[in-house]
C-alpha cells in the first residue's frame, strides 16, 4: 500500500504527484464545496484542501494529500461552470485582465494538517467572441475552475504569469514538496537511483 493518499479526482493533480516521483493512490474526497458567507476566497481554498485531507484521512500511518484551486477575479470566486452559458461569461469577464488563482495545499498525517496557500497572477489576452465559443465546444473548460486550464488548449489565453505555474494546474509543487518533507516524507528520498 502506498504511504501518500491523494484526496482528488483531478488527474492533473495525479500527473503533478507523479512529477514529484513519489507513489501514492488516488482516494477522492466527497466533501460540500460551498462558500461560507462572506468568507475570503483564501480562506475558502484553504478550508477545503483542509477539509478534504481530513476527509479521506483514515489512520497514523498514512500521509493525505489535499488540494484546492480556485479562479478569483475581483474578489469574486469563479468556480467550475455549471453550463456552456456559464463558461462563455467567465471567460469574457477573464478577457483582457488580471486574475489571481489560489491553490492551497493541505498534508494530514499523524493526528495533524498543514496547509500552505500559494497566490499567482494571470493576465488573460483579448478574447475574441468565436475563440470563447470554439474553446467552450472542446468541452475542456467544463471541469476547470475559472473555465479554462493553462496546461491544456485554454493556456494560449495566457499573456503573462506571475507566481507557480504547477499551482495554476492544481497542486503547487515546491509546497507540496516541502509539507511532505515536514510529515517525514522528503520526495526525493523517493527517486529512482541509477546503479
Amino acid at each position: 500500500m502506498s504511504l501518500i493518499v491523494l484526496a482528488s479526482a483531478s488527474p492533473r493533480r495525479a500527473e503533478l504527484l507523479t512529477q514529484m516521483g513519489v507513489g501514492y493512490t488516488v482516494s477522492p474526497a466527497h466533501i460540500d464545496e460551498t462558500p461560507r458567507p462572506n468568507e475570503a476566497p483564501s480562506q475558502y481554498v484553504q478550508r477545503m484542501a483542509r477539509e478534504k485531507a481530513l476527509a479521506v484521512y483514515r489512520d497514523d500511518d498514512g500521509i493525505v494529500v489535499g488540494a484546492d484551486t480556485s479562479v478569483v477575479l475581483a474578489e469574486r470566486i469563479l468556480g467550475k461552470p455549471n453550463s456552456a452559458a456559464e463558461a462563455v461569461a467567465m471567460l469574457q469577464a477573464l478577457s483582457g485582465a488580471h486574475h489571481q488563482v489560489l491553490t492551497a495545499v493541505a498534508v494530514a498525517t499523524r493526528g495533524e494538517c498543514r496547509v500552505k496557500l500559494v497566490t499567482t497572477d494571470v493576465r488573460f489576452r483579448a478574447l475574441s467572441g468565436e475563440e470563447i465559443e470554439a474553446y467552450v465546444a472542446t468541452g475542456e473548460p467544463m471541469d476547470k475552475a475559472g473555465s479554462y486550464g493553462i496546461q491544456g488548449l485554454g493556456g494560449i489565453f495566457v499573456d503573462h504569469i506571475r507566481g507557480s505555474y504547477s499551482a495554476v494546474v492544481g497542486l503547487p509543487l515546491q509546497e507540496t514538496a516541502e509539507l511532505l518533507a515536514a510529515a517525514g516524507l522528503p520526495v526525493w528520498q523517493a527517486w529512482r537511483r541509477n546503479a
